[in-house]
């Protein structure tokens, strides 16, 4: 029966969980396949790279830095895959990407089966928010004015991703 008492216990475990175990808040409710510890995650990331992949910090467009770190992936143009930053999962081909003018990295497809959605109502929107599907990590998000075939724009956190070529 669930009461106060055991509605208290329940969540303090559940933040405690979150809070120590790595996995961003947003996805607490999910499992992945790689799970490490905050210290874990830190050690392996830079600071910027994990303010974006645990913590969904988004980085400064155009310029695509964050804690004095940047990305060169906006201005990439080469034949190859941009692979998530935390675990090298494949999540995006150089063939989807395409110039928004917003600042970020777009693409209007990603890999099937290597990223999650999430609907995110932070900032007084209702957004879609992206991440990788093998470690949690926290990509950008997903609006609906992208370009042909499918009319998705994935605005992605260049600081999120690694790119290697073909």
């Amino acid at each position: 029966m669930l009461n106060r008492r055991n509605f208290l216990v329940t969540s303090t475990a559940t933040i405690e969980l979150v809070a120590f175990s790595g996995i961003p808040a947003y996805a607490a409710a999910e499992t992945f396949e790689i799970i490490r510890s905050k210290a874990e995650w830190k050690e392996l990331l830079s600071p910027a790279r994990y303010d974006v992949l645990r913590k969904a910090k988004t980085e400064r467009p155009f310029s695509n830095s964050l804690k004095g770190e940047s990305s060169d992936l906006l201005t990439e143009n080469r034949v190859g895959t941009f692979h998530c930053a935390g675990c090298d999962l494949p999540v995006y081909k150089s063939e989807t990407k395409f110039k928004s003018g917003t600042g970020w990295p777009s693409f209007w497809d990603a890999i099937e089966g290597n990223v999650r959605f999430k609907e995110d109502n932070t900032l007084f929107s209702k957004r879609t928010e992206e991440h990788c599907r093998h470690c949690g990590g926290h990509l950008g998000h997903v609006f609906d004015d992208g370009p042909a075939p499918t009319g998705k724009r994935h605005c992605i956190n260049g600081l999120a991703m690694i790119f290697k070529p073909s």
